[in-house]
């Protein structure tokens, strides 16, 4: 119950206006985004490369409902790339679709993801599509193919999420494609008729998608598997997998945010293998930290005590 309430207020336009200007909220945002600017983010990336850790930046912002916003969002990205390139620091990206214009129409996401992939292309860098909530799967994995097979960008990445039905068929395709998939469990309020409520279910079906996506059949046509979890059972089921199908640590990679586990992160690293961390950073953070809270609801407390404090 508390977590369909939190994902029902990361939609809400009048309790981001509250809860945004709260001190304590913005304490407990800082806990999860790197900072409201750029350098802040390469700042937080160098000192996780020097922990062995890989990272994925990512601009906060989604559901924008204009061309020019989704402009503006597209010449952020373009500008992370160029500091990525500038400083050299071990870093891709990801984008999320509704930041770069989705809910406009898919024609734009497409063309700004183009120019995003084109400048990665240039630096010899990658980016990853973000998934969002189930409407936007379909449109999401056909833009991301237009461009991969249709184009012929092969730095692209895309993201599934375990606990949608669909997500069995969506994993096999994209195998036999050699994707570069991150799965997670997934993050949004989504009906039961699209998304399995039980965590059970979710938990085995991430496992059995993890297994799919190691076995020699996917390898052979390029799969590549970034198991993005914070679960011990989780990450335990991959490395058996792994270990099962002949899979060397550096053949797949192991996924965790940006202040979530942060001991397990430098653990997984220091036993070679390949970790890596999503570090959004901006100043629209609201969403994000809803999603964040409904996760491990315990960060609720944090965020009450702290309220109206500073």
């Amino acid at each position: 119950m508390l977590r369909a309430i939190l994902l029902s207020l990361a939609g809400m336009k009048g309790a981001q206006r509250l809860l945004m200007g709260t001190p304590g909220v913005r304490r407990l945002a800082r806990r999860f985004v790197a900072g409201d600017t750029l350098d802040e983010a390469i700042d937080v990336t160098r000192a996780l490369n020097a922990r062995k850790l890989k990272v994925t930046l990512a601009c906060l912002g989604e559901h924008v409902h204009n061309e020019a916003d989704a402009t503006r969002a597209t010449a952020a990205y373009l500008a992370v790339l160029e500091r990525i390139a500038a400083t050299g620091v071990d870093s891709n990206i990801s984008v999320k679709p509704t930041h770069l214009g989705m809910e406009v129409s898919d024609d734009l996401f497409a063309a700004n993801l183009r120019r995003v992939l084109e400048k990665a292309k240039e630096a010899s860098n990658f980016a990853r599509i973000d998934m969002e909530d189930s409407p936007f799967t379909e449109r999401t994995l056909s833009v991301y193919r237009a461009l991969r097979d249709g184009e012929g960008f092969r730095n692209v990445g895309v993201v599934i999420q375990a606990y949608l039905y669909r997500s069995a068929d969506d994993m096999h395709r994209l195998a036999e494609e050699g994707a570069n998939v991150r799965l997670c469990k997934g993050a949004y309020k989504e009906p039961p008729s699209v998304a399995m409520p039980e965590k059970k279910d979710v938990d085995a079906n991430y496992i059995r998608l993890a297994d799919g996506y190691l076995s020699e059949p996917a390898r052979a046509c390029g799969a590549y598997l970034a198991a993005a979890t914070h679960d011990d059972k989780m990450i335990a089921a991959v490395k058996e997998s792994a270990q099962r199908h002949g899979v060397p640590k550096d053949g797949y990679e192991f996924q965790m945010l940006y202040g979530v586990r942060s001991a397990t992160q430098d653990q997984l690293a220091a036993d070679g293998y390949r970790m890596r961390v999503y570090v959004p950073f901006g100043s629209d953070w609201y969403g994000y930290l809803m999603r964040r809270l409904a996760e491990r609801p315990a960060n609720l407390w944090f965020m009450m005590r702290n309220f109206g404090r500073g």
